[in-house]
């Protein structure tokens, strides 16, 4: 190992390795440019999450309402249905009544 190497070895190893600089600078700069990508993604499925959230409470808030609505009908068809049958009741009752001469 004590033997000094020539110019031309020393170039050439000189090249290698700025070469090699190159290609790890050109890697590195990928990384980076994936890394700032890899963030934005990030960020944007907070959002999405978020979203997603505020839309579920939204739901669950209609849902609510649309069963309130809903129950409307179905009570008020109740209330029908017993006033009906409260009449009919009332009318046969008030025949029984006339035919016994009450």
């Amino acid at each position: 190992m004590d033997t000094p190497i020539t110019r031309a070895e020393h170039e050439e190893f000189r090249r290698r390795i700025e070469e090699e600089n190159k290609r790890q600078d050109k890697r590195i700069e990928i990384l980076e440019e994936n890394a700032k990508r890899i963030e934005g993604l990030n960020s944007s499925i907070e959002k999405l999450a978020l979203n997603m959230e505020n839309m579920l409470k939204e739901q669950l808030k209609q849902g609510k309402r649309l069963e309130v609505l809903e129950s409307r009908d179905g009570e008020m068809w109740r209330k029908v249905v017993s006033y009906a049958i409260t009449a009919i009741v009332g009318i046969v009752i008030g025949f029984l009544f006339k035919q016994f001469g009450m």
